[in-house]
């Protein structure tokens, strides 16, 4: 029995520290790389990667290339303590990657990214048994036929579903409906309802399968939508240094609450704190806090 399974992206970033954005004119349309990096990262990978340093029983399923990256991608999880025996190696395929550019001023990032379309799951692949075997399904929405299906076997088994969304195309509000919690990056649900206001949008959006919604606010910190009440939970203050993976890894934090049953405040604080402490490193994987980290950081925060 898993605490959690992540179903998703994986990728290899390539990261590249930049004195401050570039500009398509004047002296910042042309800048020297301070430094460059490579870190393992990818929505479902890194939030299962989170769990598990929290101290979960994590798997991963997903597709790697066949290449160095899909390579590295394998090892860094599985170093982890990750379970990736359902990780599929596609024959001839490159591994997702992205190129990330970090204002090193502040922490921002921009992130571009290329993913083979061959890196989605098949029919053949998908993971029915590690669902029907776990307390908590995370998807992301990369590959939203395979979430779709997923998500909705697991509802239908009783396993709570959580979600990392952040495009408005395709399948998006297909997949908003299949899970249990929502979790949505900022403007999203927005983008999906037409409405300018956060709040609206998400009770517009809510499902009566819905018992949380929530959206990722970055240095603000997170909205959720417990039944009828909003929740507005402030950021929690940082040095960031490289916000790459603060998303996934509040999901991490998130997911950790929903499990133990904690109180809707607690459980958004606690991610927030999470999120806050991995904008402090470099990388995705790489910058995720243990639990005793980010319970001493709410301790000093009095929070």
């Amino acid at each position: 029995m898993w605490d959690v399974v992540g179903v998703g992206a994986n990728s290899v970033d390539l990261v590249h520290i930049l004195p401050a954005f570039p500009e398509p004119e004047g002296w910042r349309s042309k800048m020297r790389i301070e430094r460059r990096l490579v870190h393992c990262g990818g929505q479902a990978a890194t939030t299962t990667a989170a769990c598990a340093r929290l101290g979960l029983r994590a798997k991963y399923v997903g597709v790697t290339g066949e290449d160095d990256n899909g390579a590295r991608v394998r090892a860094a999880l599985a170093s982890r303590g990750i379970a990736v025996d359902g990780l599929v190696v596609r024959e001839g395929a490159a591994n997702q990657f992205a190129v990330i550019l970090i204002d090193e001023k502040s922490g921002e990032r921009a992130v571009l990214w290329e993913r083979d379309p061959a890196l989605r799951l098949r029919p053949g692949e998908m993971p029915w048994e590690a669902v029907e075997s776990t307390r908590l399904l995370h998807v992301d929405d990369v590959d939203q036929d395979a979430a779709i299906a997923l998500a909705l076997r697991a509802r239908a088994r009783g396993v709570m579903v959580t979600s990392d969304l952040d495009r408005a195309d395709g399948r998006a509000e297909e997949l908003v409906a299949a899970v249990t919690v929502p979790v949505f990056t900022d403007g999203l649900p927005q983008a999906l309802t037409g409405l300018d206001d956060r709040e609206a949008a998400l009770r517009k959006l809510r499902r009566p399968h819905h018992p949380l919604l929530c959206v990722t606010l970055g240095h603000a910190g997170a909205l959720a939508l417990d039944g009828d009440r909003p929740i507005l939970s402030p950021g929690v203050p940082v040095d960031a240094v490289d916000t790459t993976g603060a998303g996934d890894i509040f999901r991490g934090g998130l997911i950790l609450g929903l499990l133990g049953g904690w109180a809707i405040e607690r459980t958004l604080a606690f991610a927030n704190a999470t999120a806050a402490l991995s904008c402090t490193r470099h990388g995705a994987l790489d910058s995720v806090p243990s639990l005793a980290e980010v319970e001493a950081l709410l301790a000093e925060c009095r929070i």
